[in-house]
């Protein structure tokens, strides 16, 4: 599966499942961030992140959370 850091999460699985993508229509809300997925046209899972900086940091303070 692959994972892609994003902002606005819930704006952006609106936007792709209006283009016809397939959402899976749930997003899973932690305390570092927002998590929701999609199947792209080949069958693959896709993970779409929108990390909360300050919590993720905490976590794993040598990663970078830029976009």
């Amino acid at each position: 599966m692959f994972n892609y850091r994003v902002n606005d999460l819930k704006s952006l699985l609106a936007g792709l499942k209006k283009a016809g993508i397939t959402v899976i229509d749930k997003i899973e809300e932690l305390e570092y961030g927002k998590f929701g997925w999609i199947i792209d046209p080949e069958g693959n899972k896709i993970e779409l992140w929108e990390p909360v900086d300050g919590e993720f940091s905490k976590m794993y303070p040598s990663e970078k959370t830029t976009h």
